[in-house]
């Protein structure tokens, strides 16, 4: 951003364009620059070093200090915030309202702080000039090389940042609970999940219903539309569902019941599984053409909800991995690297659907460590 120098002299027409927060003529202290070329667009003569005078330094120096110390108390709020609200009572809607406010809020005040203060530091305590040079032969010279040090540590002291030790500490102090963030915040990280996504609540038998509902499902609520979808939960606690599962139970049993026509049906269908024990093919553990795949998507867990009747295709909005209904879910596009775990299914005697074991692998994202047969 540039304003005009309004020069009521006759000279105005001919004076450069200055950029705002450097400073005018009048209040600036003209010395000589490192050599440059004049001939190029910026507000100043290659030649000039524009400084602001020592006392707007020291002002500077106090604003852009005022800056970095309430950056350092946002820190500090940050950190004292993440440990007044414990992890395991933020699923409150309360007590997570209070905790998204105050680490929200901390965390703001600590990054605008800091580049408050360094804002005011550019402006009001470094030096203002142009620097202009050729292109040149991109390898440097010996010379120039054994120059680097002078040349680091004269921009160091042009900066500021080694004669204003008042602006120098608070910006490290600044600093420090920031730095700590990341090392605090390995601890919401918690154990890897081992061998816990391997079981599911799925056991051989137990029904299924319509999630968010209290409706088994039977074979027919399917095979009266040849291109059906529905997803679904397991019947754990009969008189208390959909309240009767768990939040951890139902994120990693959800299924997707699908209606595929028989003449659809691909190879990967005919692979051999084991269930519980017994082998058969993929095509052994579906009923009537209805299959049944875990709806949370391998690649980072989102709900793998879309289906494309035409294609068979299932798609996680997320990140758009796509599977294949047809073909044993197998990966068809996208950055999933295995299929959607499959669930056996059949009816029991009162033509309800059930779950005849466990899923085929553990379901969720493959970076999971989960345990191996």
């Amino acid at each position: 951003m540039t304003e005009k120098n309004n020069n009521t002299s006759g000279a105005g027409e001919d004076t450069p364009e200055r950029v705002v927060g450097t400073p005018t003529a009048e209040q600036s202290v003209v010395t000589e620059a490192p050599a440059a070329q004049d001939d190029h667009g910026g507000p100043y003569k290659a030649s000039e070093t524009h400084v602001w005078p020592e006392e707007v330094q020291r002002r500077g120096e106090k604003v852009a200090s005022l800056w970095f110390l309430l950056a350092f108390l946002g820190g500090i709020g940050f950190l004292v915030s993440y440990f007044v609200f414990p992890v395991d009572e933020i699923a409150d809607p309360q007590i997570g309202q209070y905790s998204n406010m105050a680490l929200g809020g901390s965390l703001t005040l600590a990054m605008f702080g800091i580049g408050a203060g360094m804002t005011v530091w550019a402006r009001k305590v470094m030096p203002h000039y142009e620097v202009a040079s050729p292109y040149d032969e991109l390898p440097s010279s010996a010379e120039e090389k054994g120059s680097f040090s002078d040349f680091f540590m004269k921009g160091a002291d042009e900066s500021g940042f080694t004669k204003r030790p008042l602006m120098r500490r608070t910006l490290i102090l600044a600093m420090v609970p920031l730095g700590l963030a990341p090392i605090v915040l390995l601890r919401d990280t918690g154990p890897l999940p081992g061998d816990k996504l391997k079981n599911t609540p799925w056991e051989d038998g137990m029904r299924m219903y319509v999630e968010g509902t209290h409706r088994a499902i039977r074979a027919e609520d399917l095979e009266n539309d040849p291109y059906g979808m529905i997803s679904a939960l397991p019947a754990i606690d009969d008189e208390n569902y959909p309240h009767g599962i768990s939040l951890n139970d139902a994120a990693k049993s959800v299924i997707l019941l699908i209606k595929v026509p028989e003449d659809d049906w691909k190879q990967g269908m005919e692979e051999e599984i084991e269930v519980d024990g017994e082998s058969g093919q993929r095509l052994n553990w579906t009923h009537n053409g209805i299959v049944a795949y875990s709806k949370i998507c391998t690649h980072v867990g989102c709900p793998a909800a879309l289906y494309e009747r035409t294609t068979h295709r299932i798609l996680c909005p997320c990140h758009q991995s796509t599977f294949d209904a047809s073909d044993a879910a197998k990966v068809v596009f996208g950055p999933a690297h295995r299929p959607l775990p499959q669930l056996p299914i059949g009816v029991d005697d009162e033509g309800y659907l059930v779950a005849r074991g466990d899923f085929t692998a553990p379901p969720g994202p493959t970076f999971w460590d989960y345990a191996k047969d």
